[in-house]
């Protein structure tokens, strides 16, 4: 059973929502932070990103970084910029990004969810980024950013056609697209039978599962447990739930997480290729990568199209048959000896979105010697992953289009 709440929403005032709402927190460095909030003392990165206002060799995990943070929250409410709902809401949440159209509900979840694998995980977590986020929450009293969950439709088919009724019938309280052409709307579902009917349908629910956000959830988590700790009271209380926008996964895009390595571990371009034909089938040139084990590498300046032969996944689990495992198995943790690629640091993360321009940007630069283009991972393989217990590598998948921080912050102590 899947427990969710409506919540007493901070929002921003709509003459001002487009100047508000930003990008995610993790999507960006600090220098691009800067950039995007310059002349903007309204954006909502002066609240997650503190560390944009300090000089660049400010530590961005130190105490001042997030006291800023907190006295930024308290102006934006002083101001009058972000408002508070009257009474729990919850918000249906639509975004439209050329074909694509996902409608998804704002929601408070429970961290007992979390805890007991009613909100089940498919990655580990960074230890430096959890700890950064839950320091976040902690001193602002909020969660800033969703995190975005998905359910399986077939369980409930009934609320993707509620919650498409009410974007679809009703008046949006925002309607604001922006420079990346992504349309973001939030309808407004307040107290009565339409906001009990919603909650009694996610109940009805198996389980919800993270699609992008492992490192916020587990950050709530903490952070509620410790308030409970401190201050006890019911499983309602707003400390121990978190801030999600649940999506049904049929509706869900799914882009690659393509990795940059920064060395060849010793070995010329030569050595490793030869090395790497022994478990792929390797020919010179990009090609569309048509199946889940195949990837693309750009190595000098070249690219070479890598097949994955049959002995590096068949009979293995479906995380093993991931093509981000077989690349982690196979080549970064025996050949470059990248044996943890969450704490590693030759090693870079590359947003799909990004594209395959990036990547070679990356290794036409000198700072990066080889890059892997990935084939984007399913919602089916994310569950299966999940309802297996398991998880898949680090950064294994980029969802777009993202959703905006800033339309919604959960508050846990008014």
């Amino acid at each position: 059973m899947v427990q969710i709440k409506p919540m007493r929403a901070l929002r921003p005032n709509p003459d001002l929502v487009q100047k508000i709402v930003s990008l995610p927190y993790d999507v960006m460095d600090q220098e691009e932070a800067r950039q995007m909030a310059a002349g903007n003392p309204h954006s909502f990165l002066r609240i997650i990103r503190s560390d944009l206002e300090f000089e660049d060799d400010q530590d961005p995990y130190a105490a001042a970084v997030y006291a800023r943070a907190k006295t930024n929250l308290e102006e934006f409410r002083q101001s009058g910029w972000l408002v508070r709902d009257e009474e729990p809401c919850f918000y249906v949440y639509r975004l439209n990004s050329g074909p694509i159209q996902q409608t998804g509900l704002v929601a408070a979840s429970s961290i007992f969810d979390y805890q007991n694998d009613v909100i089940k995980k498919h990655e580990f977590t960074r230890p430096e980024k959890e700890q950064d986020r839950t320091t976040h929450i902690d001193v602002l009293g909020a969660n800033t950013g969703p995190v975005f969950l998905m359910y399986k439709h077939q369980e409930q088919t009934g609320l993707a056609d509620s919650m498409n009724r009410i974007a679809d019938d009703e008046t949006p309280v925002y309607d604001v697209s922006f420079e990346d052409g992504v349309r973001h709307r939030l309808y407004r579902v307040g107290p009565g039978a339409v906001q009990a009917r919603l909650q009694s349908g996610f109940t009805a629910l198996q389980a919800t599962y993270i699609a992008d956000g492992h490192h916020r959830a587990a950050s709530a988590f903490k952070n509620g447990l410790k308030r409970s700790t401190e201050r006890g009271g019911a499983a309602s209380a707003d400390w121990n739930h978190f801030l999600t926008v649940i999506f049904p996964d049929a509706e869900l895009a799914i882009l690659p997480y393509n990795r940059a390595v920064q060395d060849l571990n010793g070995h010329s371009a030569a050595e490793l290729m030869a090395k790497i034909e022994v478990d792929f089938e390797c020919q010179p040139g990009k090609a569309p990568i048509t199946d889940a084990f195949s990837l693309n590498l750009f190595i000098g300046s070249e690219w070479f199209h890598l097949k994955a032969q049959t002995h590096t996944w068949q009979g293995k689990s479906a995380k093993d048959q991931l093509a981000v495992s077989i690349l982690q198995n196979q080549v970064l943790a025996p050949l470059l000896d990248i044996q943890d690629p969450r704490t590693s640091d030759r090693i870079k993360f590359v947003g799909g979105i990004r594209g395959d321009v990036e990547l070679e940007r990356l290794v036409q630069s000198g700072q990066f010697a080889a890059a892997f283009s990935m084939p984007p991972v399913t919602a089916a393989q994310i569950i299966a992953i999940a309802d297996a217990g398991d998880t898949m590598p680090p950064k294994s998948t980029w969802f777009e289009p993202k959703l905006r921080s800033g339309f919604v912050t959960h508050l846990l102590d008014e």
